[in-house]
């Protein structure tokens, strides 16, 4: 479900709610500066993770989140109205980006980084 605003208690319960399942292969986690993020260190503590944080206008800080930024673009160009897209569209998206082969990852996608699925990307 969808977060509706930018609250703080929300957004732990749905961060906590997400990632405790993969507690063990969360280590680090990287926000911006927004007040949606306040609850940072109970969301650090309850997935035993070190949270960090981006400097403002400091998009090298956040390389991978900025690339993927743009491959998502290629997808939902600039300008497009969010409230259209379907479940289903989104879903496409994200194991389209997260078995594409990255450069950087030694041609690994992240899904083999991180969970250690290998997937057909031409399935996907």
């Amino acid at each position: 479900m969808p977060l509706q605003g930018k609250f703080a208690d929300k957004l732990k319960e749905a961060v906590i709610a997400v990632l405790e399942p993969l507690k063990e292969r969360v280590h680090t986690i990287t926000y911006d500066n927004g007040k949606e993020f306040a609850e940072h260190k109970a969301m650090a503590e309850a997935l035993d993770a070190q949270v960090f944080f981006a400097h403002p206008y400091a998009s090298w800080e956040r390389g991978i989140n900025e690339n993927t930024n743009g491959l998502i673009r290629q997808y939902f160009p600039k300008g497009t109205d969010l409230r259209g897209i379907t479940q289903e569209q989104v879903q496409f998206v994200m194991d389209r980006l997260n078995n594409r082969p990255r450069k950087t990852r030694g041609g690994k996608a992240p899904n083999e980084l991180f969970m250690g699925l290998q997937v057909d990307l031409l399935a996907a």
